[in-house]
């Protein structure tokens, strides 16, 4: 079983990763091909894509808590 909170760490941090910890491959690659574009874009795009990223990564870790528990 995994760790709820440990979940939410990672897939806080990198998401997808606390998705892959708590057992799901599929969507954790997904959660982090995601993040790796919107971080390509915010090279670009500075401010916006910041925020954005901010709320997704804050969406990945909830994400990766409920998986986990």
């Amino acid at each position: 079983m995994a760790n709820p909170i440990l979940a939410a760490i990672l897939s806080f941090f990198i998401p997808g990763l606390g998705q892959m910890y708590a057992g799901d491959m599929k969507r954790g690659l997904i959660f982090l091909v995601v993040w790796i574009v919107l971080m390509i874009v915010a090279f670009f795009t500075a401010f916006l894509t910041s925020i954005i990223t901010l709320i997704f990564d804050i969406y990945a870790a909830y994400d990766a808590y409920k998986l986990a528990q």
